[in-house]
C-alpha cells in the first residue's frame, strides 16, 4: 500500500486513531459511514503496510518524577557507533536518539528527576565525544502526530505529473 493508497476513509480513521488511540471501532465506523469489521479490515491492513506502527499512551512524564527534560547534542565518531548504538539503546532516560547532520553526529531527547542524574549521564555521553546540553524549561508546542490530510496526496500527484 502506497501513500497514494490510502483513500479519504483511511485518512480519517488514522486521525481518529491517532488522536484517541483508545476510540471504539464503533464511534469510527458510525463516523465513516462503514461497519465494525469493515473498520477492523482497514486497521488491520495499515498495520500489515506499515502506516499504523503500534499503539500507545501518552505518560505525563512530570507526574512521573521525571521534571528534567533535555536535549543533548553529542559528537560520536563514524569509528564509535557501532559502539555506541547499543550502548545508547539501553539508557532507560534517552527518549529519543536522532543520528544528525551539523556540528555534532548524534540529537538525544532525554528525561530525568534531577540535574544530578542528567550531569552523570553527560559524564558517560562524554566517553563517546563532545557534548552540548540544552535543558527545557517550558514547552510550548508538545509532540503532535502526524498531519494525516488527503489533500497531501493529491497535491503530490500534480507534482508528480
Amino acid at each position: 500500500m502506497k501513500h497514494n493508497e490510502l483513500d479519504h476513509i483511511d485518512y480519517e480513521i488514522l486521525n481518529m486513531l491517532q488522536e484517541n488511540a483508545r476510540v471504539p471501532l464503533k464511534e469510527i465506523a458510525s463516523r465513516v459511514y462503514l461497519s465494525s469489521p469493515a473498520v477492523t479490515a482497514r486497521i488491520e491492513n495499515m498495520i500489515e503496510k506499515g502506516y499504523i506502527e503500534g499503539f500507545h499512551a501518552h505518560i505525563n512524564p512530570k507526574v512521573m518524577g521525571y521534571h528534567i527534560k533535555a536535549f543533548i547534542n553529542l559528537e560520536v565518531s563514524p569509528k564509535d557507533k557501532k559502539e555506541f548504538y547499543p550502548y545508547i539503546k539501553s539508557c532507560k532516560n534517552v527518549v529519543e536518539c536522532n543520528c544528525v547532520t551539523g556540528d555534532y553526529s548524534m540529537l538525544l531527547q532525554v528525561l530525568f528527576k534531577s540535574t544530578v542524574e542528567l550531569d552523570q549521564f553527560i559524564g558517560e555521553l562524554q566517553e563517546y565525544g563532545r557534548t552540548k546540553t540544552l535543558i527545557v524549561f517550558s514547552t510550548s508546542v508538545e509532540h503532535r502526530g502526524v498531519i494525516i490530510e488527503e489533500k497531501q496526496t493529491a497535491s503530490v500527484k500534480k507534482t508528480q505529473k
